[in-house]
């Protein structure tokens, strides 16, 4: 029966794995402009998510070295349950598609998606490297071997957001305010015509005083494919209209010539600059971007 005691040394380093993996987890839940995840409940969720994967990674190194294999096994079960985690999210943001100023689209549905099951990873990652630092690193002293630990796991956290960190519109499009022009029953922004459905003169003098708008330019040539991708300009328009609100209309257009993108609507809150930073920090979807360098 003693075997199957934990010795001090293993505690120490669960408990520490535990508390890094957990807390890589949660500095990587971060609640900015776009308001997701919410809080508190959306929070709550992802911390006890986390600290589940945290608890996995932490165990497998004292599971492996007191041979009991059939703990690994539960590193399967997680894989599914993290997956699962996916599932829900998507099914949770589909279900509120019709609650928003605008679609977010399936294409941005599924990156947020992937990128909370993604950052599970990251806690049972970070548990793992921290747990199997103190087991390499014996020493007499504890507290040593608890520091290395720790600097293992933030080093590993250090890589593995570098390694998953994406564009955001910002790095591939110059973006700027556009001028909102009516004529009739067309609207126009910067010269590039948007839509003609201002039939009455309520609209018109609604768009022509309050309308706002912004030109995301390409910086390269190759870029023009990613924002011509209407999931790209979906998700920017989302999260425009999700910053600032819509009073009315709300328009994603592109102008083939140059490849600019226009994003223009009737806000709640007309705060030009604001909106340019939502559009500089909209990410680029993992599902429209695309590898210059491959490509050649």
């Amino acid at each position: 029966m003693s075997d199957q005691i934990l010795s001090t040394e293993h505690v120490v380093m669960i408990v520490t794995a535990l508390l890094v993996g957990t807390l890589a987890r949660a500095i990587t839940i971060k609640e900015d402009f776009r308001q997701y995840p919410s809080y508190p409940n959306g929070y709550l969720i992802h911390l006890v998510t986390g600290f589940v994967a945290a608890a996995l990674g932490a165990v497998a190194i004292p599971a492996l070295m007191t041979k009991n294999f059939v703990a690994v096994t539960f590193l399967t079960l997680a894989i599914q349950q993290f997956r699962d985690v996916r599932k829900s999210e998507r099914e949770s943001l589909k279900d509120l598609e019709n609650t928003e100023f605008t679609f977010r689209g399936d294409a941005y549905i599924d990156g947020i998606s992937k990128t909370f099951e993604a950052r599970n990873y990251f806690a049972l990652v970070v548990a793992f490297a921290t747990a199997l630092t103190i087991q390499l690193i014996r020493t007499e002293l504890i507290w040593v071997e608890v520091l290395l630990g720790v600097v293992a796991g933030v080093v590993c956290l250090f890589l593995l957001r570098n390694f998953s960190k994406g564009k955001m519109i910002g790095d591939i499009a110059d973006i700027k305010e556009g001028e909102v022009e009516v004529k009739g029953s067309e609207l126009f922004v910067d010269g590039i015509y948007v839509s003609n459905i201002l039939g009455s003169e309520n609209a018109a003098k609604m768009f022509r005083d309050e309308g706002i708008a912004v030109l995301l330019t390409p910086k390269e040539q190759h870029y023009r494919v990613t924002l011509d991708n209407f999931g790209q300009r979906q998700a920017a328009l989302f999260e425009a209209t999700r910053t600032l609100g819509v009073k009315r209309y709300h328009f994603s257009r592109k102008e083939y010539e140059q490849g600019r993108v226009v994003i223009t609507f009737v806000p709640i809150i007309r705060d030009v600059p604001k909106l340019i930073e939502a559009m500089k920090h909209t990410p680029v979807l993992e599902s429209s971007k695309k590898s210059h360098g491959l490509m050649k």
